[in-house]
């Protein structure tokens, strides 16, 4: 069964850094786009960002672009978000999901929370 298991996710001051881990398993993951969604406290889920399948197309929200890069390991079936010049306003639960290919995530991971303060 399809498998998305994160990790990475602590508290950390603004400015910092973090690195989000996403390992998959269950599905040929070099075959699937993916993507990192999140949901900050009391508010409803974000899309962050995107990769297609080869890792050669990226998309980013607003507010994270140009301090967040996505990434993708396909021998290692593992998908990161590296995360830099944090906010608080980055303050949230990070989850990884795969895309259906009909422009809908179809599985979701358990989630990471990240909280930036100080």
């Amino acid at each position: 069964q399809v498998q998305l298991v994160e990790s990475g996710g602590d508290l950390v001051q603004p400015g910092g850094s973090l690195r989000l881990s996403c390992a998959a398993s269950g599905f040929t993951f070099s075959h699937s786009a993916m993507g990192w969604v999140r949901q900050a406290p009391g508010k409803g889920l974000e899309w962050v960002s995107g990769i297609n399948s080869a890792g050669s197309v990226t998309n980013y929200v607003d507010p994270v672009k140009g301090r967040f890069t996505i990434s993708r390991d396909n021998a290692k079936t593992t998908l990161y978000l590296q995360m830099k010049q944090l906010k608080p306003e980055d303050t949230a639960v990070y989850y990884c999901a795969k895309d259906s290919r009909n422009g809908e995530y179809d599985y979701w991971g358990q989630g990471t929370p990240v909280t930036v303060s100080s």
